[in-house]
């Protein structure tokens, strides 16, 4: 079972203004992560992504967890901010500063989107990992009938089955 307690390094000092990454609801999945930016970040549409300081470190130290850095679901719907890369990992031993990999998905000739320093732009969530061993195999001890296939072996919608 992961630890319940992950050590937070503070690298921007604004974040004490801004507010320290934290839960923005009770049930919230992620923490919301702030642009430590120094002055207005323009993205256009389709440019290359921008790496975006998050001003936070953190070590979980704990084999067992994985940090997913995500878009903000509202910024991506309705402005199409969304993470260059789609998700990033966050290894439990990775102990540096966490980078937001911004980028704008919208179509070129679309609006640009100003990120401004202290703007919440992605979040943070945590999830259990399993770390399994490995037997190497020349045959699988079982048929789950799903050996050929894939990509769309299953259909679309509830009429393929």
């Amino acid at each position: 079972m992961p630890t319940d307690k992950i050590e937070l390094k503070i690298l921007d000092e604004r974040l004490h203004d801004w507010g320290l990454p934290r839960y923005q609801t009770e049930m919230s999945a992620g923490i919301d992560l702030y642009a430590c930016l120094d002055e207005p970040l323009v993205l256009e549409p389709q440019a290359p992504a921008v790496l975006v300081r998050s001003g936070i470190a953190l070590l979980m130290n704990d084999p067992h967890m994985v940090g997913f850095l995500l878009a903000r679901s509202g910024l991506g719907h309705k402005k199409g901010l969304i993470l260059g890369q789609s998700v990033g990992t966050i290894d439990a031993d990775y102990t540096n500063e966490i980078f937001i990999s911004a980028w704008l998905r919208t179509p070129p000739g679309s609006d640009s989107l100003t990120i401004n320093p202290g703007d919440r732009i992605a979040q943070l969530v945590f999830v259990p990992i399993l770390r399994p061993a490995f037997d190497v195999v020349s045959e699988f001890s079982a048929d789950t009938g799903r050996g050929k296939g894939g990509f769309g072996s299953t259909g679309v919608s509830g009429k393929d089955s």
